[in-house]
């Protein structure tokens, strides 16, 4: 393969010398805004590294002559907003759940944080927006099991539902069928009459039949309309608002085995504070009484 240089005798251009298969490479110049643009990204890698940390060493880096990085970028915003936030944080730990809903600087600042600390860790079982699922209660509506009041969503927060904290809120509900308390048909009689309670259609003689057993087993907690007791978080049976569903099969599951959920105590993992703005935020949804 040839490597003199010489001009093609048809362009009258000068060629590198490379030739392949009767083929000559042209010695072209690279287009000047190309070569120019080449040696900028050259310079401005030189200058980076002077400016920035960039270059490794055996155990650290260097530091640049700014000094900059993400990280203390972040810890100097993250400051700059525990400052900004620290003179609401004090109010919020001074003052009642009452004060709080009264000064509408106050209450904008707790519903925001409470919303925060709702979706870090309520909204995985209760869902964005407090809208509840299946075994976990809707917090935006006006059916309440312990209560809906400032100080009974506090406490509920605080403290949970049947867990280990002393002062969480207990009640267990008998397992009628599993415990050999009622045989099958008492059963289905009862899941009869508590479907007419909320308005459900069901036959007149075995809901008769399942008043009756209804009113021995079932009123001290529920009521003698099933209205409930928030004192004791026995449901309400008759306002059509179900927590695991309220057609006869799940009303004979839950008659059968019970149902005794369990909801964490939030005050040994959550300050004070956080705890206030959930219970602001979760008596903002709709359903605070």
């Amino acid at each position: 393969m040839p490597t003199k240089r010489e001009k093609d005798v048809a362009t009258v251009r000068e060629t590198t010398g490379h030739e392949w298969d009767g083929i000559r490479e042209f010695d072209t110049p690279l287009p000047r805004w190309w070569l120019y643009t080449f040696i900028a990204t050259i310079v401005f890698a030189v200058v980076y590294c002077v400016l920035y940390p960039s270059i490794p060493l055996l155990r650290t880096h260097t530091e640049g002559l700014l000094g900059y990085t993400n990280r203390t970028a972040l810890v100097a915003s993250t400051k700059a907003a525990v400052a900004a936030q620290a003179k609401f944080i004090d109010r919020i730990r001074a003052a009642s759940l009452d004060d709080i809903r009264k000064d509408p600087e106050l209450l904008g600042f707790a519903e925001t944080g409470g919303r925060a600390a709702f979706n870090e860790n309520c909204a995985p079982c209760h869902r964005p927006g407090g809208a509840g699922a299946k075994g976990f209660p809707n917090l935006a509506d006006d059916d309440w099991l312990w209560g809906g009041t400032l100080a009974a969503i506090q406490q509920t927060i605080t403290h949970g539902i049947r867990n280990a904290d002393p002062d969480s809120r207990q009640s267990q509900m008998p397992r009628f069928g599993a415990d050999g308390i009622l045989n099958r048909q008492q059963i289905s009689d009862v899941a009869d009459y508590v479907m007419t309670l909320s308005h459900q259609p069901a036959p007149a003689e075995s809901a008769k039949r399942g008043a009756a057993i209804f009113a021995q087993n079932c009123v001290l907690c529920h009521g003698e309309k099933g209205t409930g007791n928030q004192e004791i978080g026995a449901k309400n049976l008759a306002d059509g608002i179900w927590l695991y569903g309220g057609d006869k099969a799940t009303l004979i599951q839950t008659i059968t085995y019970a149902r005794n959920s369990s909801m964490p105590s939030w005050g040994a993992r959550l300050d004070p504070v956080t705890i206030k703005m959930l219970t602001i935020y979760v008596h903002s949804l709709g359903g605070g009484q």
